[in-house]
């Protein structure tokens, strides 16, 4: 049995990735709390570039980044 302990994705893409995440979050919370959820549905559907789909983007970002960070952990192995 190995004592190396594996720190799984704990890497500079996996905590970018998860900041970028949380950030949108907030964001979207805050206008929730806001304007409301039919405003926020409003947004999403406009064709003006809104907080609410940059919001969006900075989810798939994240996701894309945490993502590469567990993979570039398997490559490495």
């Amino acid at each position: 049995m190995s004592h190396e302990v594996r720190r799984g994705g704990r890497n500079w893409f996996t905590a970018m990735g998860g900041l970028f995440i949380v950030m949108s979050l907030i964001a979207l919370t805050r206008n929730l709390l806001i304007w409301g959820p039919e405003f926020v549905l409003d947004f999403f559907l406009s064709s003006d570039i809104t907080n609410e789909k940059i919001s969006v983007g900075m989810i798939v970002f994240g996701s894309i980044m945490i993502i590469l960070g567990f993979r570039k952990k398997i490559d490495s192995e």
